[in-house]
C-alpha cells in the first residue's frame, strides 16, 4: 500500500497513448507508462517490489532527496531490466539472499540513490546490463556492497560503500565495472576483489579504507587496473593477488597497513608505476611463487613499522625495480630461493637499519646503476648457488659495503664503496666472487677482508684512505689447498703502488674483530653435545665458594680474556656486596652477559660456572643452569611463544636462563616469524625479575652482534660482551691430555707432536667445533687403539694404555 502518489507524464503524441495522470501504486504506474515517460513519486514508504522493464524515468520530488522509500517486506525492492533512469530513492532490503537493486539489463542510469539494507548485496549488476551508477550510498552490513557477477558491467561514478558485511565491491564471473572517484570503507570483507577468469575491475580515483580484510583482492585468473588510488588502514593486506591474476596499479599510494602492502603469489603479475608504498607491518611487496612477477617503475616503497625486508621475493618469483626508491625501512630487499629473481635499475636504497640487498639459497640479484647508503650492510650475497651482478653501483656511508659467504659467486663490476665504517668488502666461509675494476675509499676498517682462504677474485681494484689497510688476506691455516686465496691481478692502492698476490698459507687462525657491522658465516645446526672441558658439579652438591668456583674457571684450558672478564664482573658484585653491609652506596651492576664465539669454545661450562658464582656470593639463590635455545622458546602459532618463554623464565628462577644460538630468535632473512614474540617476551621478563634470573645470550661473534644491533631493548639490557676465541693447537693438545688422564689413557713419545701437527693442520671453517673437536679426536683414537689392541693376545699395560700418533684419524 503506499503512502503516496506516482505521477505520470506522457510524453507521447499520440491520442491512443495513456493519459497522464496519478496512480496511486508504483506498480500501477509502472504497468501504465511507455518508453520515455516520467514517473515522479510523491514522499512516503512503498512497500512494493518494483520491477522496472520500460526506458522510462523513476524520481523523487525534487528538493526532498530520500523522502520516498522502497522499502518491502521481503524479495528484491527495485528490480532494472530496461534503459530507464532511477533517481532520487531511498531503497530498503530485508532479504538475506536477493540484492535491494537488481540491474539485469539495458543501460539504465541510477542517480542519488541510497541503499540502505540488510541484503545479499546493495546494488547488484548482471548479464548484459550496463548501467550508468552515480553518487549512489550503499550501507549494506549483512552483505556485499556492490556485486557485479556474470559478465555484467557499467560504470560507477562518484558513489560509496559505507559499510558492507562482505566486500565493498565484488566482481565475478567474466563482469567488468569500471569505479570512478568512488569511496569503500568499512567492509568486513575485501574492500575491492575481482576473481575468476575474464573478470576485470578499473578503478580511477577511488578510496579503498578501513576494512576488515585485503583493501584490494584479485584471484583466479581475474585482472584489475587502479590509477591513482588510495588504499589505506586496513587490517589484512593492503593488496593481494593469487592463482594467475593480473593487476597495474598506476600513481596509487598504499600506506597504514599492518600486514604485506602488497602480497601476490601464484603466477600473478603485478607492475605498479609512479605508486607510493609506505607505513607497512610487514613487507612493502611480498613476491612467492614461480612465474609470479612485479615490475615496479618510479614507486617508493618507505617508513616500514615492522622488522620485516621492504620487498621479499622468494620460491622462484621475479621482482623489477626501475628508477625507484626504498628507504627508511629495516631491509631493503630480500630474494631468497633458487629460481627467484630480482632485477634492480637505476634505484635508491637508503637508511636501511640492517641489509639493503640479501640473496640466498641459490637466488640471484641483478643491480645496475644503483645506488645503496646508510645501511648496516649494502649487499649479501649469503650461501651457495646464491649470486648475480652488481653493476657501476655506488655503496656509500654503509656499516659493510659488500659481504659475501658460504659459497657465494656473485659479480661486483665498477662498484664504489665509499665510506663504510667498517671493511669495503668481506668474504668469508668458503664465499668467493668476483670484483672488477672496484674500488674502496675511506673504510674505517679494511678495503678488502678476505678470510678462511676463500678463492675470491680481485682484477683492477683500488683502495683508499682505509684505516687498518686497502687489502687483508687472512688464510683458513696450513692445511688450505694450494690453489685457495684469492686471485689478484693488477690491484692498488695508496699505501702502496701495487698489490702483489697473498703469499703462501700461515699457520695462524685469525678470529674476525667484534664488530655489530662485520657478518661473517651463517652457523650451522646447533650440536647437542657438552662443551669437552672439565665436567661440571652435579646439581645435588653443597654450594661452593666463589673462591672454588673461580679455581675451577682457571683451570679450564685456555680463555685467558674469559677468566679476567668473569673476575673483573665478580670483584665488582662482591664489592658492591660489601659496601652495602657497610652501609655505603653500590654501583648498580648488570649481570645478564653475551657470550659470543664459535662452538665448542666453553661457553656453556664458563655459564654454568659463573651462575655457582653469583649463588655464592648470595645474588641468586642456586646457581642452577637452563640451557635453551629457539626451538625451546618460539611457538608454531600466536601467543604459543610468549608462554613457552615464561615457561622456561620459571625453570630458571634463581638461576641462570642460558640462551644459545640466540640471534636464531631475530633471522634476518625471515619475513613471517614468532621470534621477535620471544625477545618481546624476554625483555620484559629481564626487567621485572632481573633479581632472581640471570641471562646469558650465546652464539657465533658477528651473528650475536647483529641480533644486538638490530634489537637495541635486548642489548640495554647485558653489562658486557665476552669473546670466547678459538683454540690454538697447543690448547687442543691440552684438552685432549686432559680427557687421556681422566679416562686413564697416556700419549706415547711422539704422540703429543703429532697431535700438534693434526690441530694446525685441521680445517677451520664454519664446522670447526674447537673443544668438541679435541674430545671428538680423544675419541676416536681410542677407538682405532681399541681395535689395534684387540689383535694381541696378551696386551701389556703399556698396550692397554699407551696412545700412538698412528690412532689418529684421518683429517676431515
Amino acid at each position: 500500500m503506499a503512502q503516496g502518489t506516482v505521477q505520470v507524464t506522457h510524453t507521447g503524441t499520440s491520442r491512443w497513448r495513456r493519459r497522464t495522470g496519478e496512480y496511486a501504486s508504483l506498480a500501477a504506474a509502472l504497468e501504465a507508462a511507455a518508453d520515455g515517460d516520467v514517473l515522479t513519486v510523491a514522499p512516503g514508504t512503498y512497500r512494493e517490489n518494483l520491477v522496472v522493464q520500460r526506458a522510462v524515468t523513476l524520481r523523487g520530488p525534487e528538493g526532498a532527496q530520500g523522502s520516498v522509500r522502497i522499502a518491502p517486506v521481503d524479495g528484491v525492492p527495485l528490480t532494472v531490466r530496461a534503459s530507464a533512469v532511477i533517481q532520487d530513492l531511498h531503497v530498503e532490503g530485508q532479504d538475506a539472499a536477493a540484492p535491494a537493486v537488481l540491474v539485469e539489463d539495458g543501460t539504465p542510469e541510477l542517480l542519488d540513490l541510497r541503499v540502505v539494507t540488510r541484503s545479499a548485496s546493495g546494488i547488484e549488476v548482471r548479464g548484459s546490463a550496463r548501467p550508468t551508477v552515480r553518487r549512489c550510498t550503499v550501507d549494506n552490513p549483512a552483505g556485499v556492497g556492490i556485486a557485479v557477477l556474470d559478465g555484467g558491467g557499467g560504470v560507477f561514478e562518484e558513489c560509496e560503500v559505507v559499510s558492507a558485511g562482505q566486500a565493498g565491491v565484488a566482481v565475478r564471473s567474466g563482469a567488468h565495472p569500471r569505479l570512478e572517484r568512488c569511496r569503500v570503507h568499512h567492509a568486513a570483507g575485501s574492500g575491492l576483489t575481482a576473481t575468476g577468469e575474464g573478470s576485470s575491475l578499473e578503478a580511477v580515483g577511488c578510496e579503498v579504507y578501513e576494512v576488515r580484510g585485503s583493501g584490494v583482492q584479485v584471484t583466479g585468473r581475474a585482472a584489475a587496473h587502479l590509477t591513482d588510488c588510495d588504499v589505506h588502514r586496513t587490517t589484512g593486506d593492503g593488496v593481494t593477488l593469487d592463482t594467475d591474476a593480473v593487476l597495474t596499479l598506476a600513481d596509487c599510494r598504499i600506506h597504514d597497513i599492518p600486514e604485506n602492502a602488497v602480497d601476490l603469489r601464484s603466477r600473478s603479475v603485478l607492475t605498479l608505476t609512479r605508486t607510493t608504498v609506505r607505513q607497512f607491518g610487514r613487507n612493502g611487496l611480498s613476491v612467492w611463487d614461480p612465474g609470479t612477477r612485479v615490475d615496479a617503475n618510479q614507486c617508493e616503497i618507505f617508513d616500514s613499522t615492522g622488522d620485516y625486508p621492504a620487498v621479499w621475493v622468494s620460491d622462484g618469483a621475479t621482482a623489477v625495480l626501475d628508477s625507484c626508491r626504498v628507504h627508511d625501512v629495516p631491509d631493503a630487499l630480500f630474494v631468497l630461493d633458487r629460481g627467484s629473481r630480482a632485477d634492480v635499475v637505476d634505484s635508491d636504497l637508503s637508511q636501511v637499519r640492517n641489509t639493503a640487498v640479501s640473496v640466498s639459497d641459490g637466488a640471484t640479484a641483478q643491480l645496475d646503476d644503483c645506488r645503496i647508503r646508510d645501511a648496516a650492510t649494502g649487499a649479501w650475497f649469503r650461501d651457495h648457488g646464491s649470486g648475480g651482478t652488481l653493476n657501476n653501483c655506488t655503496l656509500d656511508g654503509n656499516r659493510t659495503g659488500v659481504i659475501v659467504t658460504k659459497g657465494a659467486d656473485p659479480t661486483i663490476e665498477r662498484c664504489t664503496v665509499d665510506s663504510p665504517s667498517e671493511a669495503g668488502v668481506y668474504v668469508s666461509a668458503g664465499g668467493r666472487g668476483s670484483f672488477l675494476n672496484c674500488r674502496v675509499t675511506g673504510s674505517a676498517g679494511y678495503g678488502f677482508h678476505v678470510i678462511d682462504g676463500c678463492r675470491t677474485t680481485l682484477r683492477k681494484c683500488r683502495t683508499e684512505r682505509c684505516a687498518r689497510g686497502g687489502y687483508e688476506f687472512a688464510d683458513g691455516g696450513p692445511d688450505t689447498a694450494y690453489d685457495s686465496g684469492p686471485l689478484v691481478e693488477d690491484c692498488t692502492s695508496d699505501e702502496s703502488g701495487g698489490l702483489t698476490p697473498p703469499p703462501a698459507p700461515e699457520p695462524v687462525v685469525q678470529t674476525v674483530s667484534q664488530s655489530p657491522g662485520l657478518l661473517g658465516s651463517i652457523p650451522g645446526q646447533r650440536s647437542t653435545e657438552q662443551e669437552p672441558l672439565i665436567a661440571g658439579a652435579a646439581s645435588e652438591e653443597p654450594a661452593r665458594t666463589a673462591k672454588a668456583v673461580l679455581g675451577e674457571l682457571d683451570a679450564l684450558v685456555g680463555l685467558d680474556s674469559v677468566k679476567r672478564e668473569v673476575r673483573a664482573l665478580t670483584d665488582m658484585i662482591e664489592v658492591g656486596r660489601r659496601r652495602q653491609q657497610a652501609g655505603l652506596k653500590a654501583a648498580s651492576v648488570k649481570r645478564h652477559l653475551v657470550f659470543t664465539g664459535s662452538p665448542g669454545t666453553g661457553k656453556t661450562t664458563v655459564a654454568r660456572l659463573y651462575g655457582e658464582i653469583l649463588a655464592s656470593l648470595g645474588v641468586l639463590d642456586k646457581g642452577h643452569l637452563v640451557e635453551v635455545s629457539r626451538v625451546d622458546l618460539v611457538g608454531e602459532h600466536i601467543g604459543s611463544t610468549a608462554i613457552r618463554t615464561q615457561e622456561a623464565f620459571q625453570r630458571a628462577h634463581g638461576g641462570v636462563l642460558f640462551i644459545d644460538e640466540a640471534y636464531a630468535l631475530s633471522p634476518e632473512d625471515a619475513g613471517r616469524d614468532f621470534g621477535k614474540e620471544a625477545i618481546d617476551t624476554l625483555v620484559k621478563l629481564m626487567e621485572d625479575q632481573r633479581d632472581s634470573v640471570v641471562v646469558i645470550v650465546a652464539g657465533y661473534t658477528a651473528e650475536m652482534e647483529r641480533f644486538l644491533s638490530v634489537n637495541p631493548g635486548v642489548a640495554s639490557r647485558f653489562s658486557r660482551t665476552i669473546t670466547f676465541g678459538d683454540y690454538g693447537p697447543e690448547e687442543l693438545l691440552r684438552i685432549v691430555e686432559q680427557q687421556a688422564d681422566e679416562h686413564e689413557y697416556r700419549l706415547a713419545p711422539g704422540t703429543a707432536e703429532a697431535l700438534t701437527e693434526y690441530f694446525t693442520a685441521i680445517p677451520k671453517g664454519p664446522a670447526f667445533g674447537n673443544g668438541r673437536t679435541a674430545r671428538q679426536t680423544f675419541e676416536a683414537m681410542v677407538e682405532r687403539h681399541a681395535s689395534r689392541v684387540a689383535q694381541v693376545s696378551d696386551p701389556s699395560t703399556d698396550d692397554l694404555t699407551l696412545l700412538y700418533a698412528e690412532d689418529l684419524p684421518e683429517l676431515p
